[in-house]
């Protein structure tokens, strides 16, 4: 499948996606309303957020294959990156409501009609599985997707709870395991936002990516194309998957063309071995008055994670 084809096929689950979860969202919301299933209506907040998320998923993508301009000389990458943490501070509003209302009816416990909740639980819980399995294959390495489908993911979770709570409501503890099983909901939306802000944060500061180490990058590529030396290195993200490097590399006196070879050789090592899409490299001969603490400390003095 082309890169060109595998996107809008993407772009395509992601619409099906939003579309599945809006009539979730309509369904919980008159089941709730109707059995007074506060689980319910919970797990429809969870789902109109879901709703958000992929349509901002898709808004992103869309726009963020706009190709570079002069106004934004790397595109606009940074758009998926902004609308995957609008997502997670989106959750952490929804995650407060849905604790408050638990803990208020966990103080006054309300019975709910078990078997509406359960007919409307058990249908948003199959309707959620089919929308996991729509992007299953596609939240991985792009962050804004991964957002979509944390969100799709943990929102499974929450219809289950929801679902046991109905088949338990008829026992002495029901009246108190519909607010439990909102508490459930809110919880597993909290721990998805926590990763996804932390994550979106560390790409809007330009940290070093998520689980590469400057400082073995710096080691290996020395080792593999001595007797050229990196240092002044900076590495982040523009967007998702979208890693770029820029890097002084002292060289001895040699012919453009005989460093142009072994500057292609060290990018297409970057791009091999730490997926780094785009990088600019300075050659120096007689270096720039800084040697390796120029942007990058000794070996063993530790690299801080936002150079």
């Amino acid at each position: 499948m082309s890169h060109e084809h595998a996107a809008k096929d993407l772009d395509r689950r992601l619409l099906w996606s939003a579309l599945l979860n809006l009539a979730i969202t309509a369904g919980e919301v008159a089941g709730g309303i109707l059995s007074g299933s506060l689980a319910l209506l919970a797990d429809a907040l969870h789902n109109l957020s879901d709703v958000v998320a992929l349509v901002l998923a898709l808004v992103a993508r869309v726009v963020g294959r706009r190709p570079p301009s002069a106004s934004h000389t790397y595109g606009l990458k940074r758009l998926e990156v902004l609308a995957a943490l609008a997502n997670a501070l989106a959750l952490f509003a929804v995650t407060a409501f849905i604790a408050r209302e638990a803990f208020h009816r966990i103080l006054q416990p309300e019975p709910v009609k078990a078997g509406l909740m359960l007919t409307v639980a058990t249908g948003a819980l199959l309707a959620n599985v089919a929308s996991v399995l729509l992007l299953r294959s596609h939240g991985h390495d792009d962050l804004n997707v991964k957002s979509a489908f944390l969100h799709l993911l943990q929102d499974s979770l929450a219809s289950l709870a929801v679902v046991l709570a109905a088949l338990f409501s008829g026992t002495k503890v029901g009246p108190y395991l519909d607010p439990v099983a909102s508490l459930v909901v809110g919880f597993a939306v909290l721990y998805g936002a926590v990763s996804i802000v932390w994550q979106s944060v560390g790409m809007l500061v330009e940290a070093v990516p998520r689980g590469l180490d400057l400082a073995d990058l710096i080691r290996r590529t020395d080792q593999t194309f001595a007797p050229a030396r990196l240092h002044h290195v900076h590495v982040w993200e523009v967007g998702p998957g979208q890693r770029v490097l820029t890097a002084h590399v002292s060289l001895p006196e040699m012919s453009i063309a005989a460093s142009e070879e072994i500057f292609g050789r060290i990018k297409a090592f970057l791009h091999d071995t730490w997926s780094i899409e785009h990088s600019t490299l300075e050659a120096e001969v007689n270096g720039c008055g800084e040697g390796r603490e120029c942007g990058a400390p000794m070996e063993g003095s530790g690299v801080r994670s936002e150079e």
